[in-house]
């Protein structure tokens, strides 16, 4: 069962994917390294979950297309 920010982050990362397609991740990293610049870390962990999200998803679908 996931807690609450990890569904959050599952539904913001699928929400990019749809809205950003390819470039997710870049939209992700330049938001994490926003909230570097302004010292928001916990911002910053956030956006590095979604990258994760984001890679553990490209990799399941590279995957599945190989098939």
């Amino acid at each position: 069962m996931f807690d609450e920010n990890e569904r959050l982050a599952i539904q913001e990362a699928h929400w990019l994917i749809k809205e950003f397609g390819a470039e997710a991740p870049l939209y992700a990293a330049m938001k994490a390294e926003k909230a570097i610049e302004q010292k928001d870390f916990g911002r910053c962990a956030r956006w590095k979950r979604i990258l994760e999200i984001l890679a553990d998803s490209h990799a399941v679908k590279s995957a599945s297309s190989k098939y």
